[in-house]
């Protein structure tokens, strides 16, 4: 772990912590050649990948409606009605940024335009499997893209070797609105939702977190179907000041870093107090988790850092444009104004990224790797397209005339300045 003053981090070390290279490069061959097999070769390829990379022989892909009723009886009551509170939650938190399906205003006199918003017809939404089950991914991509009016929303995530779904993952994807579940993880997934094959009907757009097949396929196949953003491996960082407790900074550390050995896990502080608190919890903490192999590996590359105040350390975190932002001062609202780039803000002692992941209702499906500078979180909008409007009177092109034929004109473009010529010369004729 990098345990320095910000001034003094070697360059090296700095490029390393705002780069945070997501591998993608090195699979691009193995990736390529696998979208090229799906699109030659459909059903088949995807069925040879399933049972190569997950020891899964399927005799279909789709899930159906039995294998649906099967998971939502070995699910817990008490976990189904947790999963359920957090359906609502992130139903409530996502149908607040809807915007108005259309709105109009008068510019100027017999000058009306406007604005029409109109869901996507298809998504496909990726749910990672693995290491571990994520029902929250599928709530997070699924209930934003039905709160947005999508009618066609296709799941694809990894079957266990006996050719199951996680019966949690399942019901969880049910509960939130698929209209399909797909057995197939990877970026065969990603393929087939991109080119379509006989099963599996292409979308227009896919979403949600993958490993780095996934991610570099989403990149790949983006001529081909619109994405959301890259993702590479979790990350957060938190700016703290004297009032922070060392130990709950050091579980939300460790809590990033049993994502993945890539996590990357961030203090910046004022108060060198409060820095070596923190690195001895994480020693003791870090030792105790149950993931202890991968927090540790994550936490190598991880970082506390003191900053001369807290500008210094607002600086850094734009620069770095984390995933996720803890803030967790005396005044977190005074620090938030000053933020310019993070993919969630978590303000206060308590509000963990926890609380984001599974229940209050935001979405943790997030940009990483310095891509919240120029990306949101997944979010209604992402489901949804943005038409243009208008309507003009009579009067109102007579008053614009002058300028559109004087701009067409100089752009050469003669055909669209007599497109309104002839206009102005049938208002002549009706009066």
């Amino acid at each position: 772990m990098i345990f320095k003053r910000l001034e003094e981090i070697k360059d090296q070390d700095l490029e390393g912590l705002l780069s945070r290279d997501m591998g993608i490069q090195e699979v691009m061959p193995i990736v390529n050649e696998i979208l090229m097999e799906v699109a030659s070769k459909g059903d088949q390829a995807l069925l040879n990948y399933t049972e190569k990379f997950d020891n899964a022989k399927l005799k279909h892909l789709r899930v159906n409606p039995e294998e649906i009723v099967s998971a939502y009886e070995s699910v817990d009551q008490s976990l189904f009605d947790h999963l359920e509170k957090a359906a609502e939650n992130i139903a409530a938190f996502h149908h607040d940024q809807r915007e108005r399906d259309l709105w109009l205003t008068e510019t100027s006199p017999g000058v009306i335009v406007g604005q029409k918003v109109v869901p996507l017809d298809s998504v496909g939404c990726y749910v990672p499997g693995g290491r571990a089950s994520y029902p929250s991914s599928a709530l997070m991509s699924i209930i934003p893209a039905k709160v947005a009016g999508v009618s066609r929303v296709v799941v694809c995530t990894p079957p266990n070797s006996d050719g199951n779904i996680m019966p949690l993952t399942l019901v969880a994807a049910d509960l939130a609105g698929a209209d399909e579940i797909y057995k197939l993880g990877g970026a065969q997934a990603i393929a087939a939702m991109a080119f379509g094959t006989d099963t599996i009907a292409r979308v227009n757009k896919i979403v949600g977190p993958g490993n780095v097949y996934v991610t570099s396929a989403k990149m790949l196949l983006r001529g081909t179907v619109e994405i959301d953003f890259p993702a590479g491996p979790s990350e957060v960082l938190i700016i703290a000041d004297r009032s922070a407790n060392a130990s709950i900074l050091a579980s939300d550390m460790v809590a990033q870093s049993e994502h993945d050995p890539n996590s990357v896990s961030i203090l910046v502080t004022p108060d060198e107090l409060l820095a070596g608190a923190v690195a001895e919890e994480l020693q003791i903490q870090s030792n105790k988790t149950e993931r202890n192999e991968i927090v540790s590996t994550s936490l190598d590359h991880s970082a506390i850092l003191m900053a001369n105040d807290m500008t210094d350390a607002i600086d850094f975190a734009n620069s770095f444009a984390p995933e996720h932002l803890e803030i967790i001062t005396i005044e977190p609202m005074t620090i938030l104004k000053e933020i310019q780039h993070a993919g969630s803000i978590f303000l206060g002692p308590y509000t963990p990224v926890a609380a984001g992941d599974y229940a209050s209702g935001t979405n943790h499906i997030l940009p990483t790797s310095g891509f919240a500078r120029v990306f949101s979180g997944l979010n209604v909008d992402y489901f949804t397209k943005k038409i243009s409007v208008q309507m003009i009177t009579a009067q109102g092109l007579l008053d614009l005339s002058e300028t559109i034929i004087a701009l067409a004109e100089a752009e050469g473009l003669k055909a669209h300045a007599e497109s309104v010529k002839k206009r102005i010369e049938l208002m002549k004729i009706d009066i």
